[in-house]
């Protein structure tokens, strides 16, 4: 079975790579500099239809792009936007919802994210925020990655039909947002929703647009992270390769090498977890088995294969000045996205019942 990239996503790759790194800002919570290099490049049209000057491609794409900013633990709003937001509108929304969203993200001029966990509640297939006929939204939202820069937030919410995916300016009467903090610094909200008023995106009530919002955040996700583990396993044997003590390198060291084929072997492991689940999704196959897999894997084995490269690389390794930092932080606030290692081990435990 071949696990490879066919010709797209690896052209996607590498273009991505070229742009991240010649551009990429690594003290920047939010790389604006990145994100418009990403734009001019065409990459941020991915998801776009083909008659707003995209390139009509889903989910493998967008993640082959996400593993790269991953990889380069870019600070740009590619899940937020992409993910959580292109790929749902183009795929659900009217034509008049594509055509007032889309093009300014395929130009990198406008941003959209989405709202999904709720206090206590990561990423509910059932929101306790309520949307009213009319249409307006009453709940709490948190987690909203770049909420106030977003020009619309996709927000889940619970009708008197059944559960939607609805539109909201974050600016409107009725929205109150307040900082949260961030791992990276990435700008992240939570947000009070009182009677905020909201359009219903396309026209499904039944639940099907917003299952198709929670996976398709739930794979960039696993994507952005898949990337993350292999940038600091990279960055990891390259230290362990080129760092010499007691006149030989570090890598040749026994305890050393168990300890980073250690994190090989979790970071293939998420690798090929987050592949079977994005195919499955890209493919029209049912994903939620791969998609709940896949996440379980990312928070437990992440985390720690971390850990362990921070030790490896001593001292350095918890220095400001160097990237390492950024990778851990990167997966910290991905693993807290999808609500973390005991969360997703419970979601697995409650669909085997």
């Amino acid at each position: 079975m071949d696990f490879g990239q066919d010709e797209i996503a690896l052209a996607i790759s590498g273009l991505a790579g070229d742009v991240l790194r010649k551009e990429c800002d690594p003290a920047a919570g939010y790389d604006e500099r990145a994100w418009a290099a990403l734009a001019k490049a065409g990459l941020l049209a991915l998801p776009l239809p083909a008659d707003l000057d995209g390139d009509g491609l889903g989910i493998a794409e967008a993640a082959a792009l996400l593993t790269e900013v991953g990889r380069h633990a870019a600070g740009v709003p590619a899940l937020a936007t992409l993910a959580l937001g292109a790929l749902t509108v183009a795929e659900h929304g009217t034509a008049g919802q594509r055509d007032a969203l889309l093009p300014g993200v395929g130009a990198g001029t406008a941003l959209l994210t989405a709202a999904l966990s709720e206090p206590g509640s990561p990423l509910p297939e059932a929101p306790a925020t309520r949307a009213t006929p009319g249409w307006s939204l009453t709940g709490t939202k948190t987690a909203v990655l770049h909420a106030t820069r977003a020009d619309r937030v996709l927000v889940t919410a619970t009708t008197p039909d059944g559960i939607g995916v609805f539109l909201l300016d974050p600016h409107a009467e009725g929205v109150t947002i307040a900082a949260t903090p961030t791992s990276t610094g990435a700008p992240e909200h939570t947000l009070t929703l009182a009677a905020a008023p909201a359009e219903l995106l396309g026209t499904d009530t039944t639940g099907a647009t917003a299952d198709a919002l929670r996976a398709n955040g739930v794979a960039g996700a696993l994507a952005l992270g898949s990337g993350a583990l292999a940038g600091a396993l990279e960055l990891t044997t390259e230290h362990l390769r080129t760092r010499h003590q007691f006149g030989k390198p570090l890598a040749t060291f026994q305890a050393v090498a168990q300890q980073i084929a250690e994190v090989y072997v979790a970071a293939r492991t998420v690798e090929l977890s987050a592949t079977s689940a994005v195919w499955r999704l890209a493919t029209g196959r049912d994903a939620a088995e791969d998609i709940d897999i896949a996440a379980y894997w990312l928070t437990t084995e992440a985390p720690s294969a971390l850990r362990t490269c921070h030790h490896l690389h001593g001292g350095i390794g918890v220095d400001v000045t160097y990237p390492l930092h950024r990778y851990y932080a990167t997966l910290k606030d991905i693993a807290r996205f999808l609500g973390g290692a005991g969360h997703r081990l419970d979601t697995l435990a409650a669909k085997e019942r």
